[in-house]
Formats: structure tokens, C-alpha cells, sequence
């Protein structure tokens, strides 16, 4: 029997080369027709921890997040199959190297001591040995399909075919799970060929090579177990389609909305944006960028967001991105860009805080810090994309609001949406409309008002208009002189903050705070960011039991749109409405009840750094709409 929707997971040592299987499975898949969702979680290590990809493939529509059991684990290595054994569903498939049947679980150096023991307390309370070979007959007679292949009789294969090293072959360990999961979901030859042509163009040996060991496993396991993970036929109606994290999804609508200049200095997972930008990058000999943007690297976010900063006062559409330790950084420039009104967009990759925590595991804890940032009061947009199609316009938009209102926009995208890549149609470039306010190229010469108190958002010469501007970062008058006369100040601070007035009476409300539902609902979520698609995952699973939910999805956090959501929260009863975040403090839920003077009692989090995945998420709401508790913390991760 074909399947609508398959969770499949592939495991093994940061550095084996499973993102490389992550691309071609999904290229592969997409181009069949079929939706997919994949996902990375690895350790902040350059080799040697575990690291494992999550794919969610559907046959109708394009996925929105994970679930747990999986249908299908390949394992590069035994730390794999002892992390993970209790991840797979009944009647799953387990991919396995023979070779290692003997293998201890204290022989596994690389597992952390508290994952080591929280092994081993599972498979004490099991009753199993700990010992590779007894898991697996644990796992086979729990009903797991065990698929033994012995990996080092495959790549000698490999070595005397081409006339390989030992060292060589092991980098196309990663191959074997692509060529059994081809076998068994039936993915073409053809598909899995144009795959490795994308990902390794112009190697030509490394394509035959790994084809060749896909195409020899593929033959064996189909001979032995068929295609029972099959997929039905794709409904999917897009004829062309992107295959795209977040990150690059960012960079598109960059480079769409007509950035022209990003700073940056590589951290994780912000930088992925500006490398997926510099492999586009076009230059000329003499250093100028024609049509592109140009991408410049800096010796630290402090000059990153200064370099930004000089680049949109000469008139160009200017963006830095950066994580939390490097936007602390930055915090001194964003107020100057505060205080002379400069269009800048910073693009904040959220991950785990405080200081360096969890560098390659998501967050949404940076939402106050966020809104907050830099001492004094100075107008500022926040944007939240809670998908990757939000992601691309939402890059352009900030762009529009940064120079429409001349203020700083900070554009928010957490890990799990910046690092997951989907299949994705191409974006409506009707719908693109770009605004630049009130830019000047060419101005009268001589002394310019630039800050001219006649109405809050002043016209704006560019550097070499003919205008002479002046810019400081303490107060100052209409023409930039410093000036501390009290009056002036209050005219001048009274005139910056006056933009956030103006851009809550112009950003409609209902593109800032969007409903999913209806508003007679049985309940409603409360979310944000990557919980938008999860959320809306798990209220189709609640209908199917008769219970109708609605998602408010908040986008913009300042201006806040006020009256929209108390609006909406008076539609629902208070023990039915449920905040849903990553992040210990439910801070858009504090950030609501700043603004709308209402607080909301139930509460979903998570702050251990992995995604919400469906099947928690859809219990903890069921507890809460039960009446069993107001608060529950999801911990599901590996």
C-alpha cells in the first residue's frame, strides 16, 4: 500500500557527508513532485558528534514540520542506532552496517556522558544488553524491519572498481542510505542522477562514483524488501519549484528587493545567508558590482553593522545579518542608525542563548532583546517570518519599511526555519512592490536640513547629491550640529518616535497579526516564528477529532498591531486561548500583554533547542483543552 506522507531520519558523525544525502534524497523527491522537508540537527563541532538529518516527504502539498516515530532510520554508524532506537515506528525500517553488530555501547567514545546514560537507563529498563546486536533483536521483535548491509563489502566494491584508497571510499559512506532509500520509497535512477549532477556539477568522477554504488545497492535491496515505502502519486500542482533553506530564502528576496550592499561576520547559522549571496556575487575588475550585491566580510560585528550603516547613507539598500553574540555586538550601531535616521536592516538569525549556548540548536529567547536593545528610545521594525515563503517577501518588505520610515528593521528568523530546506514554488513577482521613501539622488547644494522638523520623516540626500549633511551620534539639530537645548531635544525625539505612529496607521494590522481559522473557533493558539507551521500541522489533526482550532500568527512586533489582536483575544475564553514558543518566558505572550494589557494563561514551551515536532505539540494542546494543566514544557529531542 503506497503512502500520502513519510517521516524518514539519517544518522551519523558530523562530517560523514549526510547533508550531501540530505540534498540528493530531497532534489531527488522534489523533482519527482513530491513535498519535502528537511532538517539538520548536529552538534557545534566540526567532526565526530552525532549529526542527523529529519525528512519529511508528502505526496500533497509541500510539509510544515517533523513528527516522531519515524518510518525509516539509516545509520552510518552504532551511535545512531543506540540514539535512536526508540525514534522508529512499528513496523519501520532500520538501516544498519553488519560490520558493527559487535560494537558496545561504552565503546562509542563520541556520545555525551548524560546521553550515554540516559541510554543506558532505557535499555536497563528494557532488559536489553548493551550491545549492538541485542538491540537490534530487540528492535525486530518489537516489529522494526532491519535492513543489515555490510558497508565495508560495498565500498571495497567501490575501491577496486576505480582504484580507490581506504580513505577514499569512506567518503561515499553516505551514499548507502540514498540507494536504499531509493530502493525502497522507488525513486528512479534518472531522479537520483540529476540529483548528483546538481550537487557535484562539473565532477564527473564523483558522480559515476557515487552512482555506481547507489545503482549496486539500490538492485540488492529492492531484490530482498521491494518498495514498500512507496509514495503515492504527487498532487502537488507546481510545474517549477525552488529547493531552499531559509537562509538562502532570505538572501533571494535580498537580492529580489533590490539590496545592494551586506555586511557580515561569519557565525552560526547567519552567516549560511551571505555565503548563499557570494556564490552569486558578481564583480567587475575594478570592484564595482554590477546588478549584485555585494557581499563584504568584516573583522567583527561591530564593523559589520557600521559598514551597513555607511553603505545606506550613500543611498544604497544596505543589510547586515548576525546571531545573538553578534548582535550584542551591534546593539551601540543600531541606536546611532536610531539617531540619524538611517535605513538599515539587520537580519537576526535566533539560536541558543545566553552567550555562546547553543550554537547550532534553535531559539526564540532574543524576542525582548530584540525589541529592547540600546539604551534610549528610538523607533525600530521587527518583523517575525514564520515560513520560508514569509521569509523571502518578508526580506524585501524590510527593506521597504527601512526606508520608508528611515529607521533600523531588524527581520527575525529562528533556526529551525533559517536551517531547514524545502521544496518551495517559485514566488509571485507580481505581488513585489518596492518603496524607497523619501530618497534624494540629487539635492540642492549646500547645508541641508536633513533632519527637518516640519514633518517626522524628513527628505534624505544621499552622499555626493550636492547636499551637505552632518551626522553624530548625540542629539542634535535640523541640520546635524550637536545640540543639547532642551527644546530641541524634545522636538527631535518627539519626531523620530512619531514614525512608529505613522507606520501603525500605514502597515495594515492584518498583515502584521494573521488569523488562521475561524473566529468562533473551539480555541486558539497563540504563536510565532517556526511554530506557525507545526501549529497549523497538529489544529488538522485536532478537526479530525471534532475539536476546530484557529492560529493567530504574529509578524510584526513593533508597531505592534494592538487593536487587532485584543480584537481577536476577546473572541475566544481565556482557559481557550494557548501561547505556543520556544523560549522559557513566553515573551511575545509578555510582549501582548505590554501592548494589549492582556495576559494569556495557557502556555506551550520549549526551550531545549530542538523543533516542536507534531505529535507533542498536538498532547500538550489536548492536556491543556482537557483542563489538566495550564502550562506544559516539551522536551522530545536527541
Amino acid at each position: 500500500m503506497a503512502h500520502k506522507k513519510l517521516y524518514l531520519m539519517i544518522g551519523g558523525p558530523q562530517g560523514s557527508g549526510i547533508e550531501t544525502t540530505a540534498f540528493v534524497l530531497t532534489t531527488s523527491l522534489a523533482r519527482q513532485g513530491y513535498g519535502v522537508l528537511s532538517n539538520r540537527e548536529y552538534h557545534s563541532n566540526i567532526v565526530g558528534r552525532h549529526s542527523y538529518i529529519q525528512l519529511t516527504v508528502s505526496n500533497k502539498g509541500i510539509p510544515r514540520s517533523h513528527s516522531f516515530p519515524v518510518d525509516f532510520i539509516g545509520s552510518i554508524d552504532a551511535e545512531t542506532v543506540f540514539t535512536h532506537f526508540d525514534d522508529i515506528d512499528k513496523g519501520g525500517y532500520l538501516l544498519y552496517d553488519s560490520d558493527l553488530i559487535n560494537t558496545r555501547l561504552i565503546m562509542i567514545r563520541s556520545i555525551e556522558a548524560t546521553t550515554m546514560e540516559e541510554i543506558r537507563r532505557k535499555l536497563k529498563d528494557l532488559g536489553v544488553e548493551e550491545k549492538l546486536e541485542s538491540l537490534l533483536k530487540y528492535l525486530e521483535e518489537k516489529g522494526v524491519k532491519l535492513i543489515g548491509l555490510s558497508y565495508k563489502a560495498i565500498l571495497d566494491e567501490l575501491k577496486n572498481k576505480y582504484g580507490l584508497s581506504l580513505g577514499e571510499t569512506q567518503r561515499f559512506k553516505s551514499s548507502i542510505p540514498v540507494g536504499v532509500l531509493a530502493a525502497l520509497m522507488n525513486i528512479s535512477k534518472e531522479d537520483i542522477e540529476y540529483a548528483l549532477r546538481r550537487r557535484f556539477a562539473g565532477r564527473e568522477k564523483l558522480i559515476e562514483r557515487n552512482l555506481f554504488l547507489i545503482e549496486r545497492i539500490m538492485k540488492e535491496v529492492k531484490e530482498r524488501y521491494g518498495s514498500p515505502l512507496q509514495l503515492e502519486k504527487p498532487e502537488n500542482s507546481y510545474n517549477e519549484f525552488l529547493i531552499a533553506s531559509g537562509n538562502d530564502t532570505v538572501g533571494m528576496g535580498k537580492a529580489v528587493g533590490g539590496g545592494r550592499f551586506q555586511s557580515y561576520y561569519p557565525i552560526t547559522p547567519a552567516a549560511d545567508e551571505s555565503f548563499f549571496l557570494e556564490r552569486y556575487e558578481t564583480l567587475t575588475a575594478d570592484g564595482e558590482s554590477k546588478g549584485s550585491v555585494l557581499v563584504f566580510q568584516t573583522e567583527d560585528e561591530l564593523a559589520a553593522i557600521n559598514a551597513a550603516i555607511g553603505a545606506a547613507l550613500a543611498g544604497v539598500r544596505s543589510s547586515t545579518t548576525t546571531s545573538g553574540p553578534g548582535f550584542s555586538l551591534m546593539v551601540e550601531g543600531i541606536g546611532w542608525a536610531g539617531m540619524n535616521e538611517t535605513p538599515v536592516v539587520v537580519t537576526y538569525y535566533m539560536r541558543g542563548g545566553p552567550s555562546t549556548g547553543l550554537p547550532t540548536r534553535g531559539s526564540q529567547s532574543d524576542l525582548l532583546f530584540t525589541l529592547f536593545a540600546g539604551h534610549g528610545e528610538f523607533p525600530r521594525i521587527v518583523i517575525a517570518s514564520g515560513d520560508h515563503n514569509e521569509a523571502f517577501y518578508d526580506a524585501i518588505l524590510a527593506f521597504n519599511y527601512a526606508e520608508k520610515y528611515q529607521t533600523p528593521v531588524i527581520h527575525l528568523l529562528d533556526k529551525f526555519l533559517a536551517n531547514s530546506i524545502i521544496t518551495l514554488p517559485v514566488p509571485d513577482f507580481n505581488n513585489i512592490r518596492i518603496e524607497r521613501g523619501k530618497l534624494m539622488f540629487e539635492a540642492p547644494k549646500g547645508e541641508f536640513k536633513r533632519f527637518d522638523l516640519k514633518e517626522p520623516i524628513s527628505p534624505r540626500p544621499i552622499f555626493g547629491s550636492g547636499a551637505i549633511t552632518w551626522y553624530t551620534g548625540d542629539e542634535h539639530d535640523e541640520e546635524g550640529h550637536i545640540d543639547e537645548n532642551p527644546e530641541m531635544r524634545d522636538k527631535m525625539y518627539e519626531k523620530r518616535m512619531k514614525k512608529l505612529e505613522i507606520a501603525h496607521r500605514e502597515i495594515p494590522q492584518e498583515e502584521r497579526a494573521v488569523l488562521y481559522g475561524k473566529e468562533n473557533a473551539d480555541f486558539l493558539v497563540v504563536g510565532w516564528g517556526s511554530v506557525k507551521g507545526v501549529a497549523l500541522d497538529v489544529l488538522e489533526d485536532l478537526e479530525k477529532e471534532g475539536i476546530t482550532g484557529a492560529y493567530l500568527h504574529l509578524r510584526i512586533f513593533s508597531p505592534f498591531p494592538t487593536e487587532r489582536v485584543l480584537d481577536l483575544l476577546n473572541k475566544f475564553p481565556k482557559e481557550r486561548i494557548i501561547a505556543v514558543e520556544h523560549n522559557i518566558l513566553a515573551q511575545a505572550s509578555q510582549i501582548t500583554a505590554m501592548n494589549t494589557g492582556y495576559k494569556i494563561q495557557n502556555k506551550i514551551l520549549k526551550y531545549n533547542g530542538r523543533p516542536m515536532y507534531r505529535m507533542e505539540l498536538f498532547e500538550a494542546i489536548k492536556q491543556i483543552l482537557d483542563g489538566k494543566t495550564k502550562e506544559v514544557v516539551l522536551r522530545y529531542g536527541k
